[in-house]
């Protein structure tokens, strides 16, 4: 058997490990409704998921709905979003996509990646996180820690893409798996495999890892 052929299989062993050692994660930024993790994923770009949730915890409660976020001055809504960075492109993105949903899609979040991917600061990514947390649909969202571990484990090869990475993880690996498995990812790249110091030692999916043999 070569390696692509091992692959799925080694792809569900990695999440068995993970699921064992983490359990069912939920996503961490903290939203009610298909809008509010929109906005919260925005947002999220090149900014902590904690730094987000503190922010969205004040935004939440002025801006309500699409029509108040469609609505807003953009100074006003610079002024609260400030400290997650980029603040000005964020912003615009954020009231942007809101006019946009009442135009084109009756003031609803679409379900769907083509839908999606058309609004202002969602990439496939965001797209990613809203359909697998907010509808349940099927996604894999590539933020620096999966495409970190997907490298380093060997699942890709020197792959900076992250639409690579995803295209190449969902054609090896049953959709009802994906969201659950970035989730997974994350938390073992924060963890475990962290960017500068991973620790190899004490790693549990440390058989089933290209890493070490790189270290040696």
């Amino acid at each position: 058997m070569n390696n692509s052929e091992k692959a799925p299989k080694r792809l569900l062993e990695i999440y068995s490990a993970l699921n064992g050692k983490y359990g069912r994660l939920l996503c961490p930024l903290k939203s009610s409704n298909p809008l509010q993790l929109m906005v919260a994923t925005i947002l999220s770009a090149q900014c902590t998921d904690k730094r987000v949730n503190q922010v969205t915890e004040l935004l939440f409660k002025k801006y309500r709905n699409v029509k108040d976020f469609a609505g807003a001055s953009q100074e006003e809504l610079e002024a609260i979003i400030r400290p997650v960075g980029y603040y000005h492109a964020k912003a615009s993105n954020i009231i942007k996509s809101c006019r946009m949903l009442i135009k084109d899609f009756s003031g609803k979040v679409p379900a769907s990646m083509e839908m999606l991917i058309l609004l202002p600061g969602v990439g496939r990514k965001t797209a990613n996180v809203i359909l697998g947390n907010a509808f349940a649909v099927p996604g894999f969202p590539v933020d620096t820690h999966v495409k970190r571990l997907m490298n380093r484990i060997g699942i890709v090869k020197n792959e900076e893409s992250p639409e690579k990475i995803e295209f190449a993880v969902t054609s090896l690996m049953p959709d009802k798996y994906w969201t659950d498995f970035s989730h997974l990812l994350i938390a073992h790249g924060r963890n475990r495999c962290k960017a500068r110091r991973p620790d190899c030692a004490n790693c549990e999916i440390r058989k089933l890892c290209d890493y070490k043999e790189k270290k040696s």
